[in-house]
């Protein structure tokens, strides 16, 4: 069964921010995960969203995802993440 990163990002400093960008596809791309969406002019339907990027990642399971996360390679470029933005991100089971 599929799982999805949801990451929803409130930039404060667009040129940190770059620096983990430079570096996220790179490690991304050894992993089992297909990139669904990276928006910044997301439409509300109800609420408040106060993000400025929202992203979706496909995994294939709980396992695909901290094996990304955890790896050496993102824990290189995330402190990049942390030190531009704040931000909540959550792992959703899909259907099936």
């Amino acid at each position: 069964m599929s799982v999805y990163l949801i990451a929803n990002i409130t930039i404060h400093d667009r040129d940190e921010y770059a620096r983990y960008e430079a570096g996220f596809l790179d490690v991304f791309a050894n992993f089992d995960g297909t990139l669904l969406a990276v928006d910044e002019a997301q439409r509300t339907l109800e609420g408040e969203w106060p993000h400025s990027r929202t992203v979706l990642i496909e995994f294939p399971s709980d396992e695909a995802v901290r094996e990304f996360y955890d790896s050496d390679g993102y824990q290189a470029i995330v402190g990049h993440r942390h030190a531009a933005a704040s931000a909540e991100i959550a792992i959703v089971s899909g259907f099936g």
